[in-house]
C-alpha cells in the first residue's frame, strides 16, 4: 500500500525515533508499504518518520542509480534500529534532495564512510562499514531517525536564504506527484 510522504513542518520528521523489536505490529507489511511508497515516489531511501512513524525503520533500494553507479545494481535494504557508531573519512559535498521537501536540492558535506550497527527485516543483527553513496544515502535517512532534515546541515546564511521556500513547501506550494500529507 502507498502511503503518504509527510511533508516538511510536519511535527514527527522533529522527533528522535523509537526502537522496536520483532513483535512490531505487521512488520513485514509495513516494510513492504514502505518500498511501496518509496518506489512511487521516485525515491532511493525513505524512513519511518517519513510516512507519519516515529520509528528506527529505514529502507533503501539505491538500484536506480545503477547507471551511474554500477555497483548500486543489488543495493537494497532494510535498516531497523540503526546506530551509526563511527563516520570517518573524507567530507564530501554532494547535492541531496528529499521526498519530505519537494523541489528542493542543496550541497550537504558527509563524512564518505561510516560503521553502522542495525537489524536487518528479520532482525539478524549486523555491524557494517558503508562507503561512497550508501553511505550518504545511510546519512541521510538516518538523520530522519534523529528528527534531523538535510537543510539543518547547510550553513547558517543558506538555511536563512531557504526560509522562504521551506515555509511554502510547509503550506503546499509545491508541485508533486505522490501522495503526501501537510502538518495540520
Amino acid at each position: 500500500m502507498i502511503r503518504p510522504v509527510y511533508i516538511y513542518g510536519s511535527p514527527v520528521l522533529r522527533k528522535v525515533a523509537q526502537d522496536i523489536d520483532s513483535t512490531y505490529p505487521e512488520i513485514k507489511q509495513l516494510i513492504e508499504d514502505m518500498f511501496e511508497t518509496m518506489h512511487h515516489s521516485d525515491g532511493i531511501g525513505l524512513a519511518a518518520p517519513q510516512i507519519g512513524l516515529s520509528i528506527r525503520l529505514i529502507v533503501i533500494d539505491a538500484s536506480p542509480l545503477e547507471e551511474d553507479e554500477p555497483d548500486l545494481k543489488d543495493f537494497r535494504k532494510v535498516f531497523i534500529n540503526a546506530k551509526i557508531v563511527e563516520r570517518f573519512g573524507e567530507q564530501i559535498l554532494y547535492k541531496e534532495g528529499c521526498l519530505s521537501i519537494p523541489n528542493l536540492r542543496e550541497e550537504v558535506e558527509r563524512e564518505e564512510k561510516i560503521r553502522i550497527q542495525y537489524f536487518d527485516e528479520n532482525f539478524t543483527l549486523h555491524d557494517e562499514i558503508f562507503d561512497g553513496i550508501p553511505a550518504r544515502i545511510i546519512q541521510h535517512e538516518y538523520d530522519h531517525l534523529e528528527g534531523m532534515l538535510f537543510t539543518d546541515r547547510v550553513s547558517a546564511l543558506r538555511r536563512k536564504l531557504l526560509g522562504g521556500k521551506l515555509s511554502a513547501i510547509s503550506k503546499g506550494k509545491f508541485d508533486i506527484e505522490y501522495k503526501f500529507k501537510l502538518s495540520k
